[in-house]
């Protein structure tokens, strides 16, 4: 994850961990977060949200290597498909 703060761009390892994680080892999540410049993602579904997020971070690299097309395009190819075409 990249994050721009100013003119300067701060990157960011992320990790996925559950909310039972942050009850139960609080420690060691806060001293990943301070000492070593890692995002910590708190999820409290487990997987379900695990696979939300793997989704947004491939919608995240596409936009970011070009592969993007407008909606439209998107809503039509939808439309297609529901309609069998």
């Amino acid at each position: 994850m990249n994050i721009l703060w100013g003119d300067v761009v701060y990157h960011l390892r992320e990790f996925i961990r559950l909310s039972a994680d942050l009850r139960n080892h609080y420690n060691e999540i806060s001293k990943q977060c301070r000492e070593e410049n890692e995002a910590v993602i708190i999820t409290m579904n487990g997987c379900k949200d695990m696979e939300l997020l793997e989704m947004l971070i491939e919608a995240e690299e596409d936009v970011t290597n070009g592969r993007i097309m407008p909606i439209q395009d998107t809503f039509n190819d939808l439309g297609s498909i529901l309609k069998g075409k």
